[in-house]
């Protein structure tokens, strides 16, 4: 894990810095979920795409039969299974994309968190070294 220095100055301690990706490589907590998640953003986003043709289809296998039965059964098989496969994998393309996003999100917060501490600390090191 590298950590890149911000333009606003929050890594004005690289010590810190490498403290605290030291702590986070002790900790060696299994990061195997990765794969995982990016197969089943694929499935999530290539569910979309089937559902989306297979509505489609059915939609259109509706309008070009005249047997009611038949328009059913395309309403049935077409339509509202590709409405239900789009649905499913419209939820699995949000949930890991939200995941992912968070999960970038939460580490960058925790990273900020502890730049602020940095200074806060600083200024109450300086605050004590000049008694007014």
């Amino acid at each position: 894990m590298t950590v890149q220095p911000n333009p606003e100055g929050l890594n004005d301690h690289p010590d810190r810095v490498a403290g605290f990706q030291a702590e986070i490589e002790s900790m060696k907590v299994k990061a195997g979920g990765g794969q995982n998640e990016a197969k089943l953003l694929a499935l999530g986003i290539a569910l979309g795409v089937a559902g989306l043709a297979l509505a489609i289809y059915g939609g259109i296998m509706v309008q070009n039969d005249a047997n009611e039965y038949n328009q059913r059964a395309f309403m049935a098989t077409g339509s509202y299974i590709g409405i239900a496969m789009l649905i499913g994998g419209a939820a699995l393309f949000v949930r890991y994309s939200m995941a992912r996003y968070l999960r970038f999100w939460l580490i960058r917060m925790v990273h900020e968190s502890h730049a602020n501490t940095d200074r806060i600390v600083a200024a109450i090191e300086r605050a004590s070294d000049h008694p007014r």
